[in-house]
């Protein structure tokens, strides 16, 4: 077994969540190991949306005129459509971002290889194609990780204090602390495909509530040159019940005489590709000595929109600066890193509840297609939804049934 030198930190997957805590750590003055098992760029199925909170954290570490040079598009509104195909757009405006979009729509291909090149230079060290297979553990806590190169079947083994497992919703990490469950009452399952020539597309990103896929939708987002992600994702509990085919409702999509128009001339860019949205509808078990999960790692992912990005990177920022803390502190028990489980939820916690339960409601036929056809004849609630969505009003106004009653008389 080949021992090498440590680190402060080491960074179990480069994705977003990974990348973001490199760039955290070096501004923290953090030694740090960089660790990925595929070789960049690689494609990450994905609906390829970054919101506002993405956005905040780009600005934050100085990278967002790059993401704006990015091939992508960029969004400033969001179609909701009916299951009675009833259509409204909603304007993201935010006061105090008045000057930036409000998120883009980016392949993860081209945007996660972006954010790792950020994150090599960052880090100390930086290793593709290593797959790790264990973690070293003594006296209850983690202290680093074994595994090998591809094509090498040599051990290799890095030690340090703190591990961050950013290795996405099948973490190796998670899986080897005892804490990986699929449970298909928090778990979202989705189906992509990329198109080129839908007609349309504009900047806005579309979430069409099909009674084929509810609780769940069907989305067109726009890309760059003429091409779009669309896709459909679905509860997978729901999935399993009703024993539904995502590729067949794709198509089914697709072909729906309200949608067939726009496809005519299109074509697909290879086959649907299927993946795994571990959603935060349940507060689950996230550190321990020595470990932090991040990201679709520590199932962040909104239940209402499946957007994970956003959150993954926030999750980065608060582990890296609990990091900081255990180092000044010389504590990296699983005691003293609660805090950073403590702060995230403190943070996203009450926004993954609401957006649970508008997940609940989202399976309510009758309350989808009043809300948005409530929305298509009145201003003031396209602005109030719109201001939910960048939060400049709070999301509990949708499950408070006060809000149902005054739409009554909207």
């Amino acid at each position: 077994m080949l021992r090498q030198e440590s680190y402060d930190i080491i960074i179990v997957g480069g994705g977003p969540a990974g990348a973001t805590a490199a760039l955290y750590a070096k501004g923290r003055g953090l030694k740090t190991l960089l660790l990925d098992k595929e070789r960049f760029p690689r494609d990450k199925v994905c609906g390829d949306a970054l919101s506002g909170k993405s956005v905040a954290v780009l600005r934050d570490l100085g990278l967002l005129e790059k993401v704006r040079e990015l091939p992508g598009a960029s969004v400033q509104t969001v179609t909701f459509g009916s299951p009675n195909h009833t259509v409204v757009n909603i304007e993201l405006k935010s006061s105090g971002l008045k000057h930036l979009p409000m998120g883009f729509v980016i392949r993860r291909e081209v945007f996660d290889n972006f954010l790792f090149q950020e994150a090599r230079e960052a880090a100390d060290t930086c290793i593709e194609e290593f797959s790790v297979r264990e973690l070293v553990i003594e006296n209850g806590e983690v202290r680093g990780v074994r595994g090998n190169l591809a094509g090498n079947g040599e051990t290799i083994e890095f030690r340090s204090r703190i591990v961050l497992g950013a290795d996405g919703f099948s973490s190796i990490v998670s899986r080897k602390m005892g804490l990986y469950n699929h449970d298909p009452r928090h778990w979202v399952v989705a189906l992509r495909c990329y198109y080129r020539n839908v007609s349309d597309l504009t900047d806005h990103i579309e979430l069409h509530y099909l009674d084929e896929v509810i609780p769940g939708y069907f989305w067109i987002f726009p890309l760059e040159n003429g091409y779009a992600n669309v896709g459909v994702g679905m509860l997978h509990e729901y999935i399993r019940r009703r024993k539904v085919n995502l590729k067949i409702a794709l198509e089914n999509a697709i072909r729906d005489p309200v949608f067939e128009d726009r496809f005519k001339e299109s074509e697909a860019v290879g086959e649907p590709v299927g993946w795994n949205l571990p959603v935060g509808s349940k507060h689950r078990e996230i550190f321990g000595s020595g470990f932090m999960l991040l990201g679709d790692a520590a199932g962040l992912i909104d239940p209402f929109t499946g957007e994970g990005i956003g959150n993954a990177m926030y999750s980065a920022r608060l582990a890296v600066e609990t990091s900081e803390e255990a180092y000044a502190a010389d504590d990296f028990s699983g005691e003293f890193l609660s805090r950073y489980d403590e702060r995230l939820w403190d943070a996203i916690g009450a926004e993954l509840k609401l957006s649970h339960k508008l997940q609940q409601l989202g399976r309510i036929r009758f309350l989808l297609n009043f809300v948005i056809g409530k929305a298509a004849r009145s201003e003031e609630v396209r602005n109030t939804i719109g201001a939910m969505i960048v939060n400049e009003v709070p999301k509990k106004k949708l499950i408070n049934p006060m809000f149902y009653l005054k739409l009554l008389f909207a």
